[in-house]
């Protein structure tokens, strides 16, 4: 667990301003997570192969080096780093 304290030399309450801004990020990530499974679904249907398939095969050298390859693997990157993110502010809680 990693602890955080936060200290303002303003005398306005710090802890709602905080807690909106993390909602924010939150809902931002989660625009982001979206847009990101959509973008899969499309090199998906191009490739007829689901995201899963093809990183095991992009992993193990299976499938030539293309920018379109990349860009997919890219997204699929992406995606995880989207929602680790997005867990770790879920995640976050204010002490009393």
């Amino acid at each position: 667990m990693t602890e955080l304290t936060l200290v303002s030399t303003r005398q306005l309450p710090l802890r709602p301003l905080v807690e909106n801004a993390l909602a924010n990020e939150v809902r931002l990530l989660e625009v982001g997570i979206r847009r990101t499974e959509r973008r899969l679904r499309e090199f998906e249907t191009a490739h007829r192969m689901p995201t899963r398939e093809f990183v095991r095969r992009f992993e193990n050298d299976e499938l030539g080096e293309t920018l379109e390859l990349a860009e997919w693997i890219g997204e699929y990157r992406l995606l995880q780093r989207l929602h680790e993110k997005t867990e770790t502010l879920r995640g976050v809680s204010f002490a009393s």
